[in-house]
């Protein structure tokens, strides 16, 4: 089974919106593995955000993300990488469909509500960097076989 990596950033729990988005995920039929409300370190975000290092945008993703509460989440299922940024809708709020989370939650492109991985390679690098090995449930829903085959 894929997994990959979820995070709902600080406006996001600051709106309430969790139990929300959480539930889009169950509905579509992903299991849940891993799952903790924490406060980013600067460490973790500088790590996180690595690959925007260089852009002018950088310490105010850093900043943001270390802003509050964030939920991370690890979810498992056939296809839930792409399933999921499909779920999660475009960058940018203004332009993502209606029904997405983004397009019917997020007010700008600073404050789009989740993160998610973008690829197998980033869900992996992703997932280690935010959970421990012992911090991941594996397990299967009883009620598994009426979603996958």
């Amino acid at each position: 089974m894929e997994r990959t990596f979820i995070a709902i950033k600080p406006d996001g729990v600051q709106r309430g919106l969790a139990g929300e988005i959480i539930s889009r995920f169950e509905n579509k039929g992903f299991t849940l593995v891993g799952l903790k409300l924490m406060q980013v370190s600067k460490e973790l975000a500088e790590t996180h955000y690595a690959v925007h290092k260089e852009r002018p945008f950088f310490a105010g993703l850093v900043e943001f993300i270390t802003s509050g509460p964030v939920v991370a989440m690890v979810l498992e299922g056939d296809g839930v990488i792409a399933a999921a940024r499909k779920l999660i809708g475009a960058t940018n709020p203004l332009t993502a469909e209606p029904g997405t989370i983004r397009g019917d939650f997020g007010a700008n492109i600073g404050r789009n509500i989740i993160h998610g991985s973008d690829a197998p390679e980033t869900a992996q690098q992703e997932i280690a960097l935010w959970f421990t090995e012992a911090e991941l449930a594996s397990w299967t829903p009883t009620l598994m076989p009426w979603i996958h085959e």
